[in-house]
């Protein structure tokens, strides 16, 4: 393996959302596969005003930190609601139930997350914000 990989979140990742049907309010871009990542994940997320990301998820193992590099979101981290404004970061714990929103402009982030678990570790809630 080469010891550094570049690629382009917009043309060199796919925008995984339309897949799963949260588009046009969603665009997530999971680009661990293809950095080569190892040990860790990041991915890119796009979020329309007032978008609710329609599940919550949690991690057995990894830990994830969101960045809001554009505009405006709200984390909710078990039934806490964190508001968080351009460059603000959120560490969320293994074990912690986790979902994102657009702010009122809405928001682009990026998500990090350690260690690789291939996802192994995730489980999933369809009625979190509820």
């Amino acid at each position: 393996m080469a010891e550094y990989t570049v690629v382009n979140f917009k043309s060199d990742v796919e925008d995984m959302a339309p897949r799963f049907g949260y588009s046009p309010g969603m665009e997530s871009r999971f680009a661990r596969k293809n950095l080569e990542l190892e040990k860790s994940g990041v991915s890119y997320f796009k979020l329309a005003p007032d978008f609710e990301i329609p599940f919550g998820h949690v991690h057995n193992e990894q830990e994830e930190v969101y960045v809001v590099v554009d505009g405006s979101a709200r984390a909710k981290v078990g039934d806490e609601i964190v508001e968080m404004k351009q460059w603000d970061a959120i560490r969320v714990a293994p074990g912690a139930w986790r979902s994102l929103a657009g702010g009122p402009d809405g928001a682009e982030l990026l998500a990090f997350g350690a260690p690789n678990t291939e996802n192994q570790d995730i489980e999933m809630s369809q009625d979190f914000w509820e």
